[in-house]
């Protein structure tokens, strides 16, 4: 697609926006490359960090020669393109008194489209589920994009069993309850059952509830998903600690888990055992611990080589979608699917991830 470049830019993002909301395995490479010669050109802050790099965008051929932004400039600079009034604002949630990251989304329906397809390809149509949000603290904020997708996800379900709970944890167990008698005592098809929620969230309502919760694992489609984070609420806990105390309370064989963050538009899923698949428009990369610079693709990383996270994010055509993160991860086999394995340590602490390593 180099002939895009003779295209005025609202023809080249309105191509290259097509071929995201189609992107298959087979073109994610040549997309990727050429969405970075767009942002190169366009994208005037991760454009300067470039030439600070001495990189040369058009004599990059490779995803790996591609430099990713570092993830901090979103609580910097407004990284956006074009810099133009009326995005929608999403915020990260961070600690009190933190500079938060800030994401400018002009183009909501991508990002719904994105959405939806990346939980779909794994878990089917949103019409068949009821989708239950268990999001303290992140239900206080009116600019989280993780309540904005599960709102989204709500509306999709067309279920009037849908909502979000805040700290309503009594009513979580009646709903739950309900939902679960009317799978196993009817002979007609029922919709599946998605509960959502942050970590804390879900530890705080098996905490606080004073009957056992086992029978919630009776319920024949129901899944369980943690988004990550303490935000000072609990003492940090592994990933693996989280899963076995919620398999163990709620009678259930495993815990599934949702990898995004405000920066990132595109999500990874977890069906278990902390391994996330990345889905069609993003792909991980792992960079050395030592040189943010040298990157490895899934199958040259030697055993389980921890590496700092870098992101491709197709969906962030009009942000940045080359992203260094703070994360550690691990490849788990040559398919690129990965493990978050905590972060650096003098990583701001992140309201959306767990926060500790082994």
């Amino acid at each position: 697609m180099q002939a895009t470049v003779f295209l005025s830019q609202s023809d080249w993002r309105s191509l290259l926006r097509q071929r995201i909301l189609n992107v298959t395995p087979t073109d994610f490479e040549a997309l990727a490359l050429d969405l970075f010669r767009y942002q190169a050109r366009h994208n005037a802050v991760y454009a300067e960090y470039l030439r600070h790099l001495r990189c040369q965008p058009e004599l990059v051929q490779t995803l790996a020669e591609i430099p990713f932004l570092p993830i901090s400039f979103f609580k910097t600079h407004r990284v956006l393109i074009p810099d133009v009034p009326g995005a929608t604002e999403f915020a990260s949630s961070g600690t009190t008194g933190a500079t938060t990251s800030r994401h400018l989304v002009p183009d909501l329906p991508l990002y719904d489209a994105v959405c939806q397809r990346l939980f779909e390809d794994i878990y089917g149509p949103l019409s068949q589920f009821h989708i239950l949000g268990l999001l303290p603290s992140y239900l206080e904020r009116n600019n989280s994009s993780l309540v904005y997708m599960v709102q989204r996800f709500m509306d999709l379900s067309g279920s009037d069993q849908s909502g979000f709970f805040l700290n309503d944890h009594a009513e979580l167990t009646n709903r739950l309850r309900y939902l679960t008698e009317q799978a196993t005592q009817h002979s007609v098809p029922v919709k599946k059952v998605l509960l959502i929620g942050v970590t804390f969230g879900l530890l705080d309502w098996i905490d606080q509830t004073p009957e056992p919760l086992t029978w919630v694992g009776t319920h024949p489609n129901l899944v369980v998903m943690e988004t990550g984070g303490m935000k000072g609420r609990r003492r940090e806990m592994l990933r693996e600690e989280v899963h076995a105390e919620l398999r163990t309370a709620l009678g259930l064989p495993a815990i599934h888990s949702e990898y995004g963050m405000t920066e990132l538009l595109s999500q990874g899923y977890s069906t278990g055992a902390g391994v996330f698949s990345p889905g069609a428009t993003i792909q991980v990369r792992l960079r050395d611990l030592n040189d943010p610079f040298h990157s490895y693709v899934p199958g040259q990383a030697t055993g389980k080589q921890t590496g700092g996270v870098n992101v491709i994010d197709l969906a962030n055509l009009d942000s940045c979608a080359f992203i260094e993160t703070q994360d550690l991860g691990q490849y788990e086999g040559n398919s690129g699917t990965f493990r978050i394995m905590g972060r650096f340590d003098n990583a701001d602490v992140r309201g959306c991830n767990l926060l500790v390593t082994l």
